[in-house]
């Protein structure tokens, strides 16, 4: 087991989760010659889940981080966890949608049954997603809770505009439907949290170890890190948006993308001008706002927008606080006190990436987009597969590695989202 080695530090980037984040110390490189029955790349969601998972089932597992665990997209985002997926039309054409909106709420329970068995106040758990809309609705909102209701046994509340506008106060919002099954929580400690459960069942967990290369030999897979050489039976890649060039096929399978968070200064009396609630609440948009109360509604958490290219903190606040004013004019007074980014995967079809790619080597990948539920169900997934019951894993099997054109799918994208942009300020436009 990897120990948690005084004196390590460990390098996450200046966030609002990193300035809070539990005091444990890091843990040591990986070194020396290694063995294990799984070896794992990446220790984000994913990876810790897969790795608690094969752990219980008394598996000898081996995790390499490159930076901290929950140094990526994992400890950075917005902290949602709702059940669905990003990839609305491509789950809708699948020939099992039932199935999987059902391993999407298996992943949102999953989280929440591990978040609450640690009993640590550091992961800041809270009932409640509001998902708001801009514009006018024609009642499909309305009939989306029904068939949720009916079909999956998945309670929503819908709200019409004066009772969203009683929690939102703002002028932008028309209607909503929220969940108390979705929840918000502080995902870098919720990660780190299932770290040191995985160790505890026997997982070795080593930080600071970026794998340089993957062999397959007739022993099997190794690894190389900067100082350890790691032979495995089965090697999962769960790197996200951090992927290297470990697997080529799997880097040029999805796109990088930056997306953008900021944290306010303590302002209480100035927020509750504003918000009237502790759900985590995002609008419609394709790449719309999410934010949410934090430290009891002292602090805003804000995030939105997603871009192929990085900006600086300072670019990031920027950007992000055109957003906030626009929905609450009445915060133009509230100052910022921390703002970072973070790179995500998204895939073609805006879909998760799980599969076997090769016997024993697997991916999980491209979450970006869906919430913290999806990195659960896609370790279930593949933890099961092992296990020989690949039920959920042929669910998320249409939705493969499909080339996204380098470059040029790169600029696509970010053509395809200022295009998105237009259309939905268009329709605010000919509401206002």
């Amino acid at each position: 087991m990897a120990g948690a080695g005084a004196g390590w530090a460990l390098p996450y980037p200046d966030t609002f989760y990193s300035r809070t984040r539990d005091p444990a110390p890091g843990r040591t490189p990986a070194a020396g010659a290694l063995a294990a029955e799984v070896a794992i790349v990446g220790g984000g969601l994913a990876g810790l889940t897969a790795a608690r998972e094969l752990a219980a089932a008394g598996r000898r597992v081996l995790l390499l981080e490159a930076g901290g665990v929950g140094h990526g997209a994992s400890g950075r985002n917005g902290g949602f966890v709702t059940p669905g997926w990003a990839g609305d039309p491509a789950v809708r054409r699948s020939a099992d949608a039932a199935g999987l909106f059902r391993l999407s709420l298996e992943g949102t329970d999953y989280v929440r049954a591990r978040a609450e068995s640690y009993g640590d106040p550091g992961i800041a758990l809270r009932d409640g997603i509001l998902r708001v809309r801009r514009t006018p609705g024609d009642g499909s909102l309305q009939r989306e809770a029904e068939a949720l209701a009916r079909d999956f046994g998945y309670r929503t509340d819908y709200l019409d505009t004066a009772a969203v506008r009683a929690l939102c106060l703002t002028r932008r919002y028309f209607e909503g439907l929220r969940s108390t099954r979705g929840f918000t929580l502080h995902p870098l400690n919720y990660a780190r949290a299932l770290a040191r459960e995985a160790e505890a069942l026997g997982a070795a967990i080593h930080e600071q170890s970026p794998v340089e290369s993957l062999a397959r030999t007739a022993a099997g897979f190794v690894l190389t890190t900067p100082r350890a050489q790691v032979t495995a039976d089965q090697v999962i890649l769960a790197t996200g948006g951090y992927t290297g060039g470990l697997l080529p096929r799997l880097r040029a399978a999805f796109v990088p993308v930056a997306t953008y968070v900021m944290a306010s200064e303590p302002a209480p009396d100035l927020l509750a001008t504003a918000i009237r609630t502790g759900d985590g609440i995002g609008d419609e948009r394709r790449a719309g706002d999410y934010y949410r109360l934090v430290e009891g509604g002292r602090r805003l958490l804000w995030g939105g927008a997603i871009t192929v290219r990085d900006r600086s903190p300072a670019g990031v606040a920027a950007y992000l606080r055109r957003g906030m004013l626009d929905t609450y004019p009445q915060l133009q007074g509230l100052r910022m006190a921390v703002a970072w980014s973070g790179w995500m995967a998204y895939a073609r079809h805006k879909m998760p990436q799980v599969a076997q790619v090769q016997p024993g080597l697997w991916v999980m990948t491209a979450f970006g987009g869906h919430g913290l539920n999806t990195t659960a169900a896609a370790a279930l997934a593949v933890t099961r597969a092992m296990a020989g019951d690949d039920a959920a894993l042929r669910l998320l099997a249409p939705f493969g590695l499909d080339w996204t054109g380098g470059p040029i799918g790169r600029a696509a994208a970010q053509a395809s989202y200022w295009y998105l942009q237009w259309r939905d300020r268009r329709a605010e436009r000919a509401v206002q």
